[in-house]
């Protein structure tokens, strides 16, 4: 057939071959809350796009203000940990990848979460060394990993801040003191979690009443303790967090949460430290997509996909092609069998990221789609890139969990900001302290150690960072950006991220089009199509092509900017409660 290039909005979970990544396929990114209009902007100067609307007003205060898209940022980081804490916050980390309009220069900060240094390899292993059931291993401090947001805050406002430090805390801290209207949203995940929640003390007194009732949407909701916590930050800088009494608050409430406790020790806290990474990026119609790299396998595997789909032209097949989704669905599966065996935190082992986005073994890879069926399972393995050295691993056994949050900004300068923060599961390790979630990231690593008698590259390591799929991402055409986007989702979001990229650059879609359009995705083998979406009308189609095919909820979030010598236009994804703001 001929190659043709396929764009956006198919999101699909799937599972090959063995193993604990299928645990995960039928989980959809948080709970679906309804689907409202997609709202689309345009403005002249400035504009945030996050996921709730108070977040969205704090960073656009900002800016307004003369801030820069640095500074909007730690208003909408610390605000959304406030309104819409099961997704994200202070207990967590995070991706930036930054825009500086001076100078033209692209740069990506890891605030990843860091194993303990007693963690071991056999962490998330039972008595009888077998992985243990995910939720096991995550309610409780053995999953919580050491913070990053916090640090990537103060590295970033460090480098590009404008506005005084302690004058970015002012909102969520008011907003905590005088309390908040409770989302319906919030409300929701708040009640479908249910007994889970109500595992420990603090996190029960918090989500529920003293009848037991979980919070109610519209009920105005307090939070003295996170307010005194950000203003010790705001006092005290990353350090009042990363030491004295609230490290060690987070430290005691890890390891004394009873049969599950953690190893996490101030030292972690002490010793952490943000790291710059090179921006991974690839050419795709004449444009630059650039993200985040190891430990991040998002830009990586998008970059996969794209390679090889430039091969072919989406654009004459079109969005309701059903051959379009053919080559999408299974050029990421091709990636993940990439990303299963290869990536993860390149400080602990070598990855072979050269190889892997070289032209000519994606036009190889590329090769395997050129027949006019779906690719068999066992069709389907990890390719033998390019090393710089011989190494070899085994397949990764991680149980990646979807609650994560997305935003981006575009300062009056022309700096962009795109950033991916989580603390990875719904409601983290729900333990809470300092009126902040604690997260579960060490459940990213995967569970078991070997595979057929190879190490496992994203295995548990004392300091090591797990392997992510967030993918914030800026496109740049002829080195200035002209989209910044991203999505929360698990390992879904290379898939949503993709498609989205595709919508807009091969079948013109705007932002709004491209965030509202419904999501497949095929990660594993089945393809998961967004129920109740025009999306279910390529489900025969699918099926013909030798699909297994599930009608699965698929709510991603994506969150989008173009950017223009007209100005700028953004919209956040319907399936959220996020707004783009700007003026």
């Amino acid at each position: 057939m001929k190659r043709s290039l396929v764009a956006l909005g198919l999101l699909f979970l799937t599972s090959a071959g063995a193993s604990a990544q299928q645990a995960s396929d039928s989980v959809a990114p948080e709970r679906s809350t309804g689907l409202a209009a997609a709202k689309v902007i345009t403005a002249k100067t400035h504009m945030v796009a996050a996921a709730h609307p108070l977040a969205a007003e704090a960073g656009e205060r900002i800016l307004a203000g003369g801030g820069s898209a640095i500074d909007a940022m730690i208003a909408v980081q610390t605000v959304l940990g406030l309104v819409e804490p099961q997704s994200s916050g202070l207990g967590g980390g995070a991706f930036l990848v930054y825009y500086d309009a001076g100078t033209g220069r692209l740069t990506t900060l890891d605030g990843r979460e860091t194993a303990p240094m007693e963690a071991t390899p056999k962490l998330f292993l039972d008595d009888k060394g077998a992985p243990m059931q995910f939720f096991d291993a995550v309610v409780g401090g053995r999953s919580v990993g050491t913070p990053g947001t916090v640090m990537l805050m103060q590295e970033a406002h460090n480098r590009w801040g404008q506005t005084p430090w302690q004058d970015l805390f002012a909102p969520a801290e008011k907003l905590a003191r005088d309390g908040f209207a409770v989302s319906p949203r919030l409300a929701g995940l708040v009640a479908a979690e249910g007994d889970r929640l109500k595992t420990f003390e603090a996190t029960t007194a918090y989500f529920f009443g003293a009848d037991g009732a979980p919070l109610k949407a519209g009920s105005i909701l307090r939070n003295p303790a996170y307010a005194e916590t950000l203003s010790a930050i705001a006092r005290g800088g990353a350090a009042a967090f990363y030491g004295g009494p609230i490290a060690e608050a987070i430290v005691d409430t890890v390891r004394t949460s009873g049969r599950n406790a953690g190893v996490l020790s101030l030292a972690d806290l002490a010793n952490y430290q943000v790291k710059e990474r090179r921006p991974v990026c690839v050419a795709y119609r004449a444009l630059d997509v650039c993200g985040m790299g190891p430990p991040s396998s998002g830009a990586v595997a998008i970059g996969q996909m794209l390679g090889m789909l430039e091969n072919f032209d989406l654009k004459a097949l079109g969005r309701d092609n059903p051959e379009s989704w053919r080559l999408i669905g299974d050029a990421q599966r091709l990636a993940f069998a990439d990303r299963e065996r290869y990536l993860a935190d390149t400080d602990f082992v070598p990855a072979p990221i050269k190889g892997l986005l070289e032209k000519t073994y994606l036009g190889e890879r590329a090769r395997l789609l050129d027949g006019d069926r779906a690719l068999a399972d066992d069709a389907v393995t990890a390719g033998k890139p390019e090393w710089d050295h011989a190494f070899n691993f085994g397949r990764d056994a991680a149980l990646e969990r979807p609650s994560t949050s997305h935003f981006v900004i575009v300062d009056k300068a022309g700096n962009v900001v795109s950033m991916t923060t989580t603390i990875e599961n719904g409601f983290g390790s729900r333990l809470m302290t300092g009126g902040f979630l604690l997260n579960n990231e060490l459940t990213d690593f995967s569970f078991k150690t070997h595979d057929e008698g190879l190490p496992v590259a994203n295995r548990v390591e004392p300091g090591k960072r797990p392997r992510s799929s967030m993918s914030p991402t800026i496109v740049l055409k002829d080195g200035k950006p002209v989209l910044a986007i991203g999505s929360p989702g698990g390992s879904q979001i290379i898939g949503y991220v993709a498609q989205a990229l595709i919508a807009h650059i091969d079948w013109g879609m705007d932002v709004g089009a491209v965030v509202a359009m419904p999501h497949l995705v095929n990660r594993f083998g089945p393809y998961d199509l967004e129920a109740g979406t025009d999306a279910e009308k390529l489900a025969e189609p699918l099926k013909a092509l030798g699909y297994e095919v599930k009608l699965s909820e698929l709510n991603s979030g994506l969150h989008a900017i173009t950017l223009s010598a007209d100005g700028l236009t953004g919209a956040a994804d319907p399936r959220r409660e996020g707004i783009a703001i700007g003026e």
